[in-house]
């Protein structure tokens, strides 16, 4: 009796407990590239990795600054609606809508892109509300509705969604991803639309509060974002938890001031001659507080400057978001 509990228990755990594939494509760059258009879109909006986090940053002239995510290229598969229509996202912890293309939207980008079509859906059910949402690289306009949403097998019903009606500019028209769904926290969320992994732990769909991500490297296949558990098949050691300083973006605070002594130098390879940058010469030290000086963004937070630790970071730590403690975990990939 009790192998048989075990079991169902097992039974409802994988019940409750999704992987989607993540596919691997080619980056923003490499189309803008291919098409021959990529130095003339970094001319005409030059990089602003703050321009995501501070839309009110953003100059006029530039439509659709979006280079910060010009070498994004992990995205997967979600379906909305019934009978379901796929599409390709990205899934975003830097924002928290879920948006696709739809067949009222003239723009170029959504003409090469999957577009949802409400009248094929037994299950959608029209709004009255609009929608704009400005990314750190590009944008989007539409009005919001509900629908059915499967994400890995997980039904999330009466799902808030937008359906875009404009995507200006060349980002998203390039992009191999349909639309974007968010995994940031609701009050971020344009036009106060519920998340979809909100509605994930409201509706009791996944046994956890939390999401994993592993991305693989190089040309590997296997990468994925994983609902409601954790996989330690993918990291060894133990999770290291991290408190969030902030529950908007998955935000938090990093210090390195008393470990610049530890710290590993990084070594630049010029024409074959390596040049040694120590960690007294990248980490900068002021009245108590430390930045790496590699790169930054000149845009003060309540709780320092803002860092965005993207692919490059996720692909060397297998990471868990727990929205139930609001902290993140990081381990050493396996």
């Amino acid at each position: 009796m009790k192998w048989l509990l075990l079991l169902s228990l097992v039974a409802l755990s994988q019940c409750l407990v999704t992987k989607v594939p993540l596919k691997k494509g080619k980056t923003m760059r490499q189309n803008l590239k291919e098409h021959g258009k990529l130095q003339d879109y970094l001319k005409k909006h030059p990089r602003n990795l703050a321009s995501k986090y501070f839309p009110n940053i953003i100059s006029e002239d530039a439509t659709e600054p979006m280079t910060n995510n010009m070498d994004i290229e992990y995205y997967g598969t979600i379906s909305i609606g019934t009978p379901p229509q796929q599409f390709s996202v990205l899934f975003d912890t830097g924002s928290s809508n879920l948006w696709v293309p739809s067949v009222y939207c003239s723009s170029p980008a959504c003409s090469n892109h999957n577009q949802f079509n409400p009248q094929n859906s037994s299950t959608y059910q029209a709004t009255s509300e609009s929608v704009s949402i400005q990314y750190g690289t590009g944008s989007m306009t539409g009005f919001l509705a509900y629908d059915t949403v499967e994400v890995g097998g997980i039904q999330v019903v009466n799902q808030i969604f937008g359906l875009s009606e404009t995507e200006p500019g060349t980002f998203l028209e390039y992009s191999p991803f349909d639309g974007i769904l968010g995994l940031a926290f609701p009050s971020i969320s344009s036009s106060g639309a519920t998340p979809v992994f909100d509605n994930m732990m409201s509706q009791n769909l996944v046994s956890q509060d939390l999401f994993s991500v592993y991305l693989s490297s190089n040309d590997e296949e296997g990468s994925f974002v994983m609902f409601g558990g954790i996989d330690q098949s993918y990291y060894s050691g133990s999770l290291n938890w991290i408190p969030l300083s902030a529950e908007t973006y998955w935000q938090i605070t990093v210090d390195s001031c008393s470990a610049i002594d530890s710290l590993p130098s990084i070594i630049f390879t010029i024409n074959g001659i390596e040049f040694s940058v120590p960690a007294s010469a990248y980490i900068m030290e002021s009245q108590g507080t430390c930045t790496p000086g590699l790169e930054g963004i000149d845009i003060p937070t309540n709780s320092g400057e803002l860092w965005i630790l993207g692919d490059v970071f996720i692909r060397l730590y297998y990471a868990v978001f727990d929205r139930a403690n609001n902290q993140i975990g990081l381990a050493t990939m396996a």
